[in-house]
């Protein structure tokens, strides 16, 4: 299993968990390599197996290499790839946002889907096996809040590529599916969103506390495995029924 995105947060929850489940992980990363680091000690502490590969999962150079170093690695391009990679990258109102912002957080949040899906059908579409990830966002379906509308909108578009990539990749018995995560405490919520505007969050939860990253990591490795084999083209939200 591929994880972009796995040295913090909901990212670093799947790698560990995913690890504990058997799998032979390799975590991407791009800025936290002490961070990535430690996952791969502590993965390796409890008899796993994990590598830290780092890239910007936005740049189709850098995915390529990750793709090759992970072949080089394990023998062969993983089955299993998690989408996980995303920023807001700053919040601005789409009325006060400049180009340079906007064009990043597409990046950032979709191209990487796309680049690294890509590079995952070349192995995936001879073989005719795979399962393809997405973590996406409850902001795809509220349209996200405050200078959080160009990352509502990377996230709905990675849902609405979800479902077309389901379809497109169906017939080589491959699926694609997508996770939207709710309110999650993470360092995404620690940089992003203010104390008040969590604790505001929290009396909207349904089940009446802010989710935690491994609150999300089952259901992916869930959907991942062979019990989830008739579930494709969809989006499942942990979101506390938010």
């Amino acid at each position: 299993m591929l994880v972009t995105g796995a040295s913090l947060g909901i990212g670093r929850a799947i790698a560990s968990l995913a690890a504990e489940s058997g799998a032979r992980v390799a975590a991407n990363y791009y800025n936290s390599a002490e961070e990535a680091k430690g996952l791969v000690d502590e993965v390796e502490g409890k008899g796993g197996e994990c590598v830290a590969v780092r890239a910007d999962v936005s740049r189709e150079e850098d995915v390529i290499r990750m793709f090759g170093e992970v072949k080089d690695r394990y023998g062969d391009f993983p089955e299993i790839l998690v989408n996980n990679a995303g920023s807001m990258i700053k919040r601005s109102p789409i009325s006060e946002m400049d180009v340079s912002t906007w064009d990043r957080v597409m990046e950032v949040n979709l191209r990487s889907v796309f680049l690294c899906s890509r590079e995952a059908f070349k192995s995936m579409i001879p073989k005719r096996n795979g399962v393809i990830i997405n973590i996406s966002s409850i902001a795809a379906y509220t349209g996200g809040g405050p200078g959080s509308g160009a990352y509502a909108a990377a996230k709905g578009a990675m849902n609405t590529m979800t479902v077309g990539m389901a379809k497109e990749v169906a017939g080589h018995n491959i699926r694609v599916v997508g996770v939207g995560p709710g309110v999650i405490d993470t360092p995404f919520h620690e940089k992003f969103t203010t104390q008040a505007r969590r604790e505001k969050f929290e009396g909207m939860i349904p089940l009446g506390r802010v989710g935690v990253p491994e609150d999300v990591a089952p259901l992916v490795i869930l959907l991942a495995s062979d019990y989830a084999s008739f579930a494709t083209g969809h989006c499942f939200y942990v979101s506390g029924g938010m």
